[in-house]
């Protein structure tokens, strides 16, 4: 096994049963390219290769790319040094993209959104700490609903698959991991104004124990809830991720 480096978080999965798993949620439409983020030491990417003519990998770590380049034919896997946060993923290989990955905890949020707005991606299945993959799929009223949940399923579809055990992987992490498909929507919510959206999911949030007549009070006053017909009383974690939709085109709308 290649040597760890703890600034890139990594755990590399070595349950041959749940590798296999993965590879069979990760099949691609006609006309796309699959690309994987992080490959390691090529664990995953081996099974992806038994259901793929070819695919391109993502990785940051030096010297996990010469061990790929050694292990696998390179006109099969195209090999891309970077970071997968500040990567143009759209420039990598024309057409609509399939982004799989075992992701490192501490970016699996930012890379989420990072990937969202890369418009050539149809879809994604990341395995990632499970307790983000509670949020990332909640439904209001819920302890794990909050700004995370609101802000991708505005963006996409989040559909949890299933559970991988921590002893799954070398080291061990702390927490339990699970398997999530993400797929972006057509027409995400709200379609425009997306700025003040994430602003008011925002605010709300920061004060979750508050009543939204005091949590949102810089954007509403008591004549914008009557006008708004939803109760000021509730709180964030209450409101539909279409329910934040009404509230931002009423505050764009108004004078």
């Amino acid at each position: 096994m290649p040597a760890l480096k703890k600034r890139f978080g990594q755990h590399f999965l070595r349950d041959t049963f749940v590798l296999a798993r993965i590879a069979q949620n990760c099949a691609q439409a006609p006309g796309e390219h699959t690309v994987e983020i992080g490959p390691g030491d090529g664990a995953l990417t081996a099974y992806l290769l038994e259901r793929l003519d070819s695919l391109h990998v993502v990785e940051i770590d030096r010297d996990l790319i010469a061990g790929l380049k050694r292990r696998f034919a390179l006109d099969r896997v195209v090999v891309h040094e970077a970071d997968a946060l500040r990567l143009g993923f759209c420039d990598l290989v024309p057409g609509r993209l399939r982004v799989v990955g075992n992701l490192p905890y501490n970016i699996s949020s930012p890379l989420i959104f990072h990937c969202l707005d890369q418009p050539c991606i149809a879809s994604m299945v990341f395995l990632l700490q499970k307790e983000v993959v509670d949020r990332l799929a909640a439904t209001p009223g819920g302890h794990d609903y909050g700004r995370l949940s609101v802000m991708v399923q505005a963006r996409c579809e989040v559909t949890p698959l299933f559970t991988v055990a921590a002893e799954a992987f070398v080291p061990p992490p702390a927490v339990e991991s699970r398997l999530v498909a993400l797929e972006p929507r057509v027409s995400p919510i709200p379609a425009t104004d997306t700025t003040l959206f994430a602003a008011i999911v925002a605010c709300a949030f920061s004060q979750r124990r508050k009543m939204l007549r005091q949590s949102l009070r810089s954007y509403f006053q008591a004549e914008d809830w009557r006008a708004l017909s939803i109760d000021p009383t509730r709180r964030a974690e209450t409101l539909t991720v279409a329910e934040f939709a009404v509230l931002a085109a009423y505050a764009r709308a108004r004078p």
